[in-house]
């Protein structure tokens, strides 16, 4: 039996699904499945309410949590709980899978940036950390970098091979960049190439990150559309990530990109956490989610409790 497509899924669908029951979920959605990243270490938008609640209940579909610590889990606005119940307890309270950022550099390879992002031992993309996340109920890994912590796409490659090794189909593999992380030699056009989709993909990715158009300079709807084909003919789903703190846009330059995302083929659209710090817009989740699917299915997905 297929599994349903992820715009029809309720809390209990999402909690008895497999890996590839999700990744075929996502792919029956034909491009209208909406992830939001959110940051668990500042204050939430709402104080008592958690980031990932605020965008699951404004249309996201899969929650991803940046900034999370496998060692020291920390999302402000969660109730109390033992710290290896973190993803478990926030997948009860939205009803959504959920993914993290690992990031594979090595110790002293970050630059001097905002002391927001300032690596920790458990967010770095090593085997232990990754069988940590998948303990805790991580659904997704993804392999990518935040600003200024020099992630290269050379050590994204070599880390997916380890981890398709040793993790199997124990969770699902992403990789990809939203920008160019600290590398410049990687900026613009050479943050993303074919060749590097290419490699990803054989190394074990089961999906690649592009950054959307009109987000980074250089990335136009043409260029990404040409790396989303070339994924699709390799058998991998994509995401186009908005990570460049336009989560914070207006909503017009929302819906815009939004469409572009959907006219390249992607089969995930991201938003980042940096609108305000912590979370995207959430005007701009609803406008983005209404822009790629419609009212209906933005409304079904905000209106569902996770009781279902």
């Amino acid at each position: 039996m297929m599994a349903k497509r992820m715009l029809d899924c309720c809390a209990s669908d999402f909690a008895g699904f497999s890996k590839e029951e999700l990744l075929e979920s996502v792919r029956r959605s034909e491009g209208r499945v909406l992830l939001c990243e959110t940051i668990g270490t500042v204050r939430p938008m709402l104080g008592d309410v958690t980031n990932a609640e605020f965008v699951a209940a404004m249309g996201a579909d899969f929650l991803l949590l940046n900034m999370f610590d496998v060692h020291a889990p920390k999302i402000e606005g969660l109730p109390a709980g033992k710290p290896e119940d973190t993803v478990q307890l926030i997948k009860q309270l939205t009803g959504r899978p959920v993914g993290i950022n690992l990031e594979p550099t090595d110790v002293g390879e970050e630059e001097q940036t905002d002391p927001l992002w300032q690596m920790s031992a458990g967010r770095r993309a090593t085997l232990e950390n990754a069988r940590r996340a998948c303990d805790m109920g991580v659904d997704l890994i993804l392999l990518t970098g935040n600003p200024g912590m020099g992630v290269s796409n050379e050590a994204i490659e070599t880390t997916l091979k380890l981890y398709r090794e040793e993790l199997g189909d124990r969770v699902i593999l992403a990789a990809g960049k939203m920008h160019a992380a600290g590398v410049l030699a990687e900026a613009a056009e050479q943050i993303m190439t074919k060749d590097d989709v290419r490699r990803f993909r054989e190394a074990g990715a089961d999906v690649l990150l592009f950054p959307a158009p009109g987000t980074v300079p250089g990335i136009t709807m043409e260029y990404v559309r040409e790396l989303v084909a070339f994924a699709h003919g390799l058998g991998a789903l994509t995401i186009t990530a908005v990570g460049t703190s336009q989560e914070g846009a207006d909503t017009d330059t929302i819906r815009r990109i939004a469409l572009m995302c959907k006219m390249t083929g992607t089969d995930i659209h991201h938003l980042g956490d940096t609108g305000y710090t912590g979370m995207a817009l959430p005007e701009n989740i609803q406008a983005y989610s209404v822009a790629i699917r419609g009212i209906r299915h933005t409304y079904h997905r905000m209106a569902a409790s996770v009781r279902r």
